[in-house]
């Protein structure tokens, strides 16, 4: 098989089943993304009346965006790890 095939995959978003094509070997991470989907859907859904299918995707897809957003502007490594690490890099800097 080329590394370039997909595979079908079915998820179920508010009790609607999807398939979708997957590339080989990001199967679970399509499905945990679609929980995702799912999960934030049924939240707004949940806090909203009445909305439209649409306005619930569109409101799961900024709550989704925003959360991304926030992700991004984290350091990916706390500050007072690498204080250690500099401090661990001179104590092996001094002993050679």
């Amino acid at each position: 098989m080329s590394d370039n095939q997909t595979i079908p995959v079915t998820v179920k978003i508010l009790d609607k089943e999807y398939k979708i094509s997957c590339p080989q070997g990001e199967h679970e991470s399509l499905l945990v993304s679609a929980k995702n989907v799912n999960d934030n859907m049924s939240k707004v859904r949940e806090g909203g009346k009445a909305l439209s299918a649409d306005r619930v995707a569109v409101m799961a897809a900024i709550n989704i965006a925003h959360e991304l957003v926030k992700t991004k502007e984290k350091p990916n490594i706390d500050e007072s790890i690498i204080n250690r690490i500099d401090a661990m890099q001179l104590s092996i800097d001094s002993i050679l």
